[in-house]
Protein backbone atom coordinates (compact mmCIF):
# COMPACT_ATOMS: atom_id res chain seq x y z
CA UNK A 1 0.00 0.00 0.00
CA UNK A 2 1.43 3.38 -1.03
CA UNK A 3 2.28 5.43 2.12
CA UNK A 4 0.06 8.38 1.86
CA UNK A 5 1.45 12.30 1.60
CA UNK A 6 1.78 13.98 5.38
CA UNK A 7 2.47 17.54 6.47
CA UNK A 8 3.77 18.33 9.58
CA UNK A 9 4.22 20.55 12.25
CA UNK A 10 7.65 20.35 14.75
CA UNK A 11 8.75 21.39 17.86
CA UNK A 12 5.71 24.06 18.31
CA UNK A 13 5.69 25.67 21.77
CA UNK A 14 3.48 27.61 24.05
CA UNK A 15 2.87 28.23 27.87
CA UNK A 16 -0.39 27.03 29.08
CA UNK A 17 -1.83 26.43 32.58
CA UNK A 18 -1.97 22.69 32.69
CA UNK A 19 -2.11 19.59 35.21
CA UNK A 20 -3.83 17.60 37.67
CA UNK A 21 -1.74 18.23 40.91
CA UNK A 22 -2.62 21.26 42.69
CA UNK A 23 0.83 22.36 42.60
CA UNK A 24 0.38 22.81 38.67
CA UNK A 25 -2.79 25.27 38.77
CA UNK A 26 -2.32 28.78 38.46
CA UNK A 27 0.77 28.52 36.97
CA UNK A 28 1.90 28.30 33.30
CA UNK A 29 4.18 25.80 31.69
CA UNK A 30 5.78 25.27 28.43
CA UNK A 31 4.18 22.21 26.18
CA UNK A 32 5.56 21.46 22.89
CA UNK A 33 3.40 19.96 20.09
CA UNK A 34 4.37 17.74 17.06
CA UNK A 35 1.69 16.85 14.53
CA UNK A 36 1.82 15.02 11.46
CA UNK A 37 -1.25 14.02 9.26
CA UNK A 38 -2.02 11.78 6.83
CA UNK A 39 -3.53 13.32 3.60
CA UNK A 40 -6.91 12.39 2.20
CA UNK A 41 -5.14 13.25 -1.30
CA UNK A 42 -1.62 13.25 -2.75
CA UNK A 43 0.13 16.32 -2.71
CA UNK A 44 0.23 16.09 -6.64
CA UNK A 45 -2.69 16.69 -7.62
CA UNK A 46 -2.68 20.25 -5.79
CA UNK A 47 -1.74 22.03 -8.97
CA UNK A 48 0.95 24.22 -6.92
CA UNK A 49 -2.53 26.13 -5.51
CA UNK A 50 -2.40 27.16 -1.76
CA UNK A 51 -6.34 26.67 -1.98
CA UNK A 52 -5.87 23.08 -3.11
CA UNK A 53 -4.14 21.76 0.08
CA UNK A 54 -4.25 21.21 4.06
CA UNK A 55 -3.07 24.29 4.63
CA UNK A 56 -0.15 24.36 7.60
CA UNK A 57 -2.31 27.07 9.43
CA UNK A 58 -4.66 24.26 10.32
CA UNK A 59 -2.43 22.70 12.27
CA UNK A 60 -1.22 25.40 14.41
CA UNK A 61 -4.95 26.43 15.08
CA UNK A 62 -6.22 23.46 15.75
CA UNK A 63 -3.66 23.71 19.07
CA UNK A 64 -4.81 27.32 19.86
CA UNK A 65 -8.07 26.35 19.72
CA UNK A 66 -8.06 23.55 21.60
CA UNK A 67 -5.92 24.86 24.54
CA UNK A 68 -8.90 28.05 24.22
CA UNK A 69 -11.50 25.57 24.89
CA UNK A 70 -10.84 24.98 28.33
CA UNK A 71 -8.22 24.27 31.23
CA UNK A 72 -7.26 20.87 30.85
CA UNK A 73 -5.84 18.28 33.82
CA UNK A 74 -4.13 15.96 31.42
CA UNK A 75 -2.32 16.60 28.15
CA UNK A 76 -4.21 13.05 26.83
CA UNK A 77 -7.31 15.56 26.53
CA UNK A 78 -5.63 18.05 24.92
CA UNK A 79 -4.01 15.92 22.51
CA UNK A 80 -7.76 14.55 21.83
CA UNK A 81 -9.11 17.69 20.99
CA UNK A 82 -6.01 18.87 18.74
CA UNK A 83 -6.90 15.66 16.74
CA UNK A 84 -10.67 16.71 16.29
CA UNK A 85 -9.98 20.24 15.54
CA UNK A 86 -7.63 18.58 12.69
CA UNK A 87 -9.93 15.92 11.66
CA UNK A 88 -12.51 18.05 11.10
CA UNK A 89 -10.71 19.02 8.27
CA UNK A 90 -11.47 17.17 4.99
CA UNK A 91 -8.24 16.90 3.40
CA UNK A 92 -6.85 14.77 6.90
CA UNK A 93 -7.27 11.29 6.58
CA UNK A 94 -5.15 10.28 9.90
CA UNK A 95 -3.46 12.59 12.14
CA UNK A 96 -0.90 11.82 15.36
CA UNK A 97 -0.47 14.22 18.00
CA UNK A 98 2.26 14.40 20.55
CA UNK A 99 2.13 16.51 23.57
CA UNK A 100 4.61 17.33 25.70
CA UNK A 101 5.42 19.13 29.18
CA UNK A 102 8.90 20.36 29.12
CA UNK A 103 9.30 22.01 33.33
CA UNK A 104 7.50 18.94 35.34
CA UNK A 105 11.03 17.17 35.12
CA UNK A 106 14.38 16.58 33.91
CA UNK A 107 13.40 15.81 30.81
CA UNK A 108 10.22 15.77 28.31
CA UNK A 109 7.02 13.95 29.32
CA UNK A 110 4.03 13.60 27.69
CA UNK A 111 1.78 11.81 25.33
CA UNK A 112 1.87 10.61 21.69
CA UNK A 113 -1.75 9.03 19.87
CA UNK A 114 -2.83 8.62 16.48
CA UNK A 115 -6.42 9.15 15.44
CA UNK A 116 -8.10 8.26 12.02
CA UNK A 117 -11.43 9.56 13.73
CA UNK A 118 -12.19 12.17 16.04
CA UNK A 119 -12.81 10.60 19.89
CA UNK A 120 -13.77 14.66 20.73
CA UNK A 121 -16.37 16.74 19.28
CA UNK A 122 -14.32 19.70 17.37
CA UNK A 123 -15.12 23.61 18.23
CA UNK A 124 -13.94 24.06 15.12
CA UNK A 125 -13.19 28.37 14.10
CA UNK A 126 -15.03 29.97 11.53
CA UNK A 127 -13.16 33.30 10.54
CA UNK A 128 -16.34 35.13 10.06
CA UNK A 129 -14.59 38.85 8.26
CA UNK A 130 -14.96 41.82 8.07
CA UNK A 131 -14.73 43.14 4.21
CA UNK A 132 -14.67 46.68 3.21
CA UNK A 133 -15.34 48.12 -0.28
CA UNK A 134 -12.32 50.61 -0.56
CA UNK A 135 -12.86 54.15 -1.43
CA UNK A 136 -10.16 56.79 -1.61
CA UNK A 137 -9.66 58.79 1.57
CA UNK A 138 -11.88 56.35 3.21
CA UNK A 139 -10.55 55.86 7.30
CA UNK A 140 -10.31 52.03 8.07
CA UNK A 141 -12.09 50.78 11.20
CA UNK A 142 -9.69 48.98 13.75
CA UNK A 143 -9.29 45.28 13.90
CA UNK A 144 -9.22 42.36 11.02
CA UNK A 145 -10.29 43.87 7.73
CA UNK A 146 -10.01 42.53 4.37
CA UNK A 147 -10.11 45.55 2.37
CA UNK A 148 -11.89 45.31 -1.47
CA UNK A 149 -9.74 47.81 -3.77
CA UNK A 150 -11.49 49.83 -5.95
CA UNK A 151 -10.20 49.45 -9.91
CA UNK A 152 -7.04 51.63 -10.82
CA UNK A 153 -9.58 53.88 -13.08
CA UNK A 154 -7.16 53.85 -16.01
CA UNK A 155 -7.91 52.75 -19.98
CA UNK A 156 -7.82 48.86 -20.51
CA UNK A 157 -6.89 46.53 -23.36
CA UNK A 158 -9.58 45.42 -25.69
CA UNK A 159 -10.00 42.23 -27.29
CA UNK A 160 -9.47 39.52 -25.67
CA UNK A 161 -11.79 38.85 -22.08
CA UNK A 162 -13.15 41.90 -20.62
CA UNK A 163 -13.86 40.43 -17.20
CA UNK A 164 -10.34 38.96 -16.74
CA UNK A 165 -8.92 42.13 -17.92
CA UNK A 166 -10.75 43.73 -15.58
CA UNK A 167 -9.81 41.31 -13.04
CA UNK A 168 -6.34 41.59 -13.22
CA UNK A 169 -6.64 45.87 -13.14
CA UNK A 170 -7.95 45.00 -10.24
CA UNK A 171 -5.25 42.95 -8.82
CA UNK A 172 -2.71 45.88 -9.56
CA UNK A 173 -5.03 48.01 -7.90
CA UNK A 174 -4.61 45.74 -4.86
CA UNK A 175 -0.85 45.85 -5.13
CA UNK A 176 -0.65 50.01 -5.35
CA UNK A 177 -3.22 50.30 -2.45
CA UNK A 178 -1.52 47.79 0.09
CA UNK A 179 1.54 49.30 -0.32
CA UNK A 180 -0.02 53.07 0.31
CA UNK A 181 -1.71 51.53 3.39
CA UNK A 182 1.57 49.40 4.10
CA UNK A 183 -0.42 45.99 4.17
CA UNK A 184 -0.09 42.81 2.73
CA UNK A 185 -1.92 41.38 -0.02
CA UNK A 186 -3.69 38.21 -0.49
CA UNK A 187 -5.09 36.27 -3.07
CA UNK A 188 -6.10 32.98 -2.15
CA UNK A 189 -8.72 31.78 0.63
CA UNK A 190 -6.14 30.04 2.56
CA UNK A 191 -4.50 33.28 2.60
CA UNK A 192 -8.10 35.53 3.49
CA UNK A 193 -8.83 33.01 5.95
CA UNK A 194 -5.40 32.69 8.00
CA UNK A 195 -5.92 36.69 7.65
CA UNK A 196 -9.12 36.87 9.41
CA UNK A 197 -8.59 33.96 12.24
CA UNK A 198 -5.53 36.23 12.99
CA UNK A 199 -7.32 39.94 12.78
CA UNK A 200 -5.00 40.69 10.59
CA UNK A 201 -5.92 43.65 7.74
CA UNK A 202 -4.75 42.54 4.21
CA UNK A 203 -5.97 44.38 0.88
CA UNK A 204 -7.43 41.42 -1.87
CA UNK A 205 -6.22 41.23 -4.95
CA UNK A 206 -9.25 39.54 -6.74
CA UNK A 207 -8.05 37.68 -9.55
CA UNK A 208 -7.07 34.18 -8.51
CA UNK A 209 -11.15 33.81 -6.74
CA UNK A 210 -13.21 35.30 -8.44
CA UNK A 211 -11.80 35.04 -12.72
CA UNK A 212 -14.00 31.75 -13.14
CA UNK A 213 -16.49 32.98 -10.86
CA UNK A 214 -19.15 34.88 -13.18
CA UNK A 215 -21.39 35.71 -10.04
CA UNK A 216 -18.82 37.48 -8.42
CA UNK A 217 -19.10 40.07 -11.13
CA UNK A 218 -15.91 42.91 -11.80
CA UNK A 219 -16.81 46.14 -10.14
CA UNK A 220 -15.52 46.53 -6.47
CA UNK A 221 -19.37 46.36 -5.10
CA UNK A 222 -20.02 43.18 -6.50
CA UNK A 223 -16.99 41.63 -5.70
CA UNK A 224 -17.14 42.40 -2.33
CA UNK A 225 -20.67 41.24 -2.08
CA UNK A 226 -19.45 37.93 -3.64
CA UNK A 227 -16.40 37.51 -1.29
CA UNK A 228 -18.32 38.19 1.57
CA UNK A 229 -21.08 35.32 0.92
CA UNK A 230 -18.22 33.08 -0.29
CA UNK A 231 -16.51 33.88 3.47
CA UNK A 232 -19.58 34.00 5.60
CA UNK A 233 -18.42 37.54 5.97
CA UNK A 234 -19.45 39.29 9.55
CA UNK A 235 -19.41 42.41 8.31
CA UNK A 236 -19.90 44.04 4.54
CA UNK A 237 -18.54 47.87 4.76
CA UNK A 238 -18.85 50.38 1.70
CA UNK A 239 -17.22 53.24 1.78
CA UNK A 240 -19.06 55.67 -0.07
CA UNK A 241 -19.69 59.65 -0.39
CA UNK A 242 -22.59 61.23 1.55
CA UNK A 243 -26.11 61.33 -1.17
CA UNK A 244 -24.46 57.79 -2.53
CA UNK A 245 -26.85 54.65 -2.04
CA UNK A 246 -25.95 51.77 -0.45
CA UNK A 247 -25.53 49.05 -3.34
CA UNK A 248 -28.20 46.20 -3.49
CA UNK A 249 -27.49 43.07 -1.81
CA UNK A 250 -28.05 39.52 -2.41
CA UNK A 251 -31.01 38.87 0.08
CA UNK A 252 -28.87 35.09 0.88
CA UNK A 253 -26.28 37.45 2.37
CA UNK A 254 -26.41 37.05 6.12
CA UNK A 255 -23.47 40.22 6.55
CA UNK A 256 -24.26 42.92 8.67
CA UNK A 257 -24.66 45.98 5.99
CA UNK A 258 -22.13 49.52 7.01
CA UNK A 259 -21.19 52.20 5.69
CA UNK A 260 -18.62 54.62 6.29
CA UNK A 261 -18.98 58.23 4.85
CA UNK A 262 -16.27 59.59 2.73
CA UNK A 263 -15.22 63.06 4.15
Amino acid sequence: MEQADRIFLRDHVLSADIGAFQSERGLEQRLRFNITVDLRHSVSGSDDHVDHILSYDVLTQAVTTALADQRYNLVETLAEKIAAEVLAHPRAAEVAVTVEKLDRGPGALGVSITRRAARLDATGVTAEPVIMVHAEGAPLPEGGLIIVPQPPGLPLPKGGNDRRIALLAMDQAAWALAGALQLEVAETRTELDAAALSGQQVVWAPSRLAADEAAAGQTAESLGIWLAMRLQARSLIFALPKDAPLPKVDDQLHASIERITLP
